[in-house]
């Protein structure tokens, strides 16, 4: 079977992975489209899906509630951990390096600065952690932002470097490519010169908007000291945006939130842990695989995919319970705030674009257990594919059918599945009051400006405006994807603005 399939996307390559790639905007299209034409041909089935989908969403916000609550115990008890301590004592401590990969592209100097200062108060040595900062020649004035940077900070780690990646053909230009380019600067530098040994080595996809916790490097060695197949490992912590919380629009806020607390219930939801945004592998385990992809836009997602089949199945991610905190989407004005933020889930739900290569891999890959490559790709291209969905069906659809076939309203289901609907997703708003109380106990926000204090006492009113923000800021950016990889026309890449 899977010799036959791989002949197939042999021999048609364009052919099958166009078929493929289309296959989940397609299924997408069909579910937000179903109830004006379903409403015609089916509406009593039509009206049941609808229940079902409301129960299941109601399903998704009690797990929500659920993992996240144990998940920041488990942060909670491990921020009160001395891991330096628990590290230390480990054979092989002192051989232990971390590589720290920060991309950027026109980010500040004090942007990048934050950065930098928050691995600086890390508990784990120094001299044992490489920054590599990842940087666009085409950027301006970048060398004189790069030699102020190391000027301030080589003397504080084992080795600062920079890199400035040119446009190179066949690449996208985003963070997938930066990285690449200043992996293979590294192994040059710290590997090949045999400063470093590569099978105690791990490295970090560092955001230039990332504040690490104190701990993080000091329990990263833990782990990789302790798991059983370190060089087959990823390493995931919660990633929340919090940095900025209190300052960007309330339609942004409300939407990080959520995203918050997805992030950190993964933790505790193996099947559904996949690497994202900010993450830490075995350096060895990159160089094996061949390096992050350079022709693509987010990379990680694809480079867990990536090697996890070219491990055949062997690779695993481990949480790290500690919260690492970024930005969320912010300018300089309310409208560029937004716009920012509507950009920014414009690029993560691109991703659909890499589900076709999932699939294939999926399909032609021998000697992987059945049902974990099954679920983790399942669970990747159905978020996928309901990212656009979602707010069409618990939103508007009970309420179409009816404006859609008046006469089946006379019926007694058609007459109460705005009602029923209604009802049950008044249970899911009950569950925000969960949320927010998990979201307490995951510790306070950055807190800057006269009006922080009223926005907090403020915030619960926030999620009045849910609809409005789930529409522009995640359903519409993510149906503007689907639509534009059906018609063929690829995402170019805009780096999210930081301030």
């Amino acid at each position: 079977m899977h010799s036959k399939l791989d002949r197939l996307f042999t021999r048609y390559p364009i052919k099958s992975r166009r078929a493929l790639e289309i296959m989940p905007p397609i299924i997408a299209l069909f579910l937000i489209t179903m109830p004006l034409w379903g409403a015609y041909f089916f509406p009593v089935a039509l009206s049941y899906f609808i229940i079902f989908f409301d129960v299941y969403w109601f399903y998704k916000s009690v797990n929500l509630v659920i993992m996240s609550f144990i998940a920041a115990r488990k942060i909670k008890a491990a921020e009160k951990t001395d891991w330096i301590a628990k590290a230390k004592v480990l054979p092989n401590f002192s051989k232990v390096a971390h590589l720290i990969v920060i991309p950027s592209y026109k980010e500040t100097y004090e942007k990048i600065k934050e950065t930098l200062e928050s691995i600086n108060d890390q508990t784990f040595p120094k001299k044992q952690m490489y920054i590599y900062l990842a940087l666009e020649e085409r950027e301006e004035n970048v060398t004189e932002k790069a030699e102020r940077l190391k000027k301030d900070y080589e003397k504080i780690f084992g080795g600062f470097y920079y890199t400035l990646h040119p446009d190179l053909p066949n690449e996208v230009k985003g963070k997938s490519s930066n990285q690449a380019y200043a992996a293979v600067d590294a192994y040059k530098k710290l590997v090949e010169s045999g400063k470093l040994d590569i099978n105690f080595m791990t490295v970090t996809s560092a955001d230039a908007d990332v504040l690490f916790d104190k701990a993080f490097y000091s329990y990263l060695a833990y782990s990789f000291l302790t798991v059983p197949d370190p060089l087959y490992t990823f390493w995931q912590s919660a990633n929340v945006t919090y940095n900025n919380f209190w300052q960007v629009p309330s339609f942004t806020r409300v939407i990080s939130f959520f995203g918050s607390l997805w992030r950190t219930s993964v933790l505790v939801q193996h099947a559904r842990l996949v690497p994202n945004s900010v993450y830490s592998l075995s350096y060895k385990l990159l160089m094996d695989i061949g390096n992050w992809d350079v022709d693509v836009i987010p990379e990680d997602y694809r480079v867990f995919f990536k090697a996890f089949f070219k491990t055949k199945g062997r690779v695993v991610v481990e949480p790290i319970f500690l919260k690492t905190s970024m930005d969320a989407a912010q300018s300089y004005s309310y409208k560029r705030s937004l716009l920012n933020k509507y950009h920014q889930e414009r690029r993560w739900s691109w991703g659909v674009a890499d589900d076709a290569t999932y699939v294939k891999w999926y399909l032609t890959v021998k000697g992987i257990p059945f049902w974990r490559k099954t679920m983790l790709v399942m669970n990747v291209i159905v978020d996928h594919i309901l990212w656009p969905v979602n707010w069409f069906i618990i939103t508007v659809s009970a309420n179409l059918v009816a404006l859609v076939n008046p006469v089946f309203t006379r019926t007694n289901l058609g007459y109460t599945l705005p009602q029923i609907s209604a009802f049950i997703l008044t249970l899911c708003l009950l569950s925000i009051l969960a949320m927010i109380y998990v979201d307490y106990m995951l510790g306070p926000k950055k807190s800057v400006g006269k009006h922080s204090r009223l926005r907090k006492i403020l915030f619960p009113l926030e999620f009045l405006f849910m609809p409005i923000a789930g529409f522009f800021l995640s359903a519409l950016p993510a149906l503007i994807s689907h639509i534009q990889l059906i018609i063929g026309k690829r995402l170019e890449y805009k780096v999210t603005e930081k301030v």
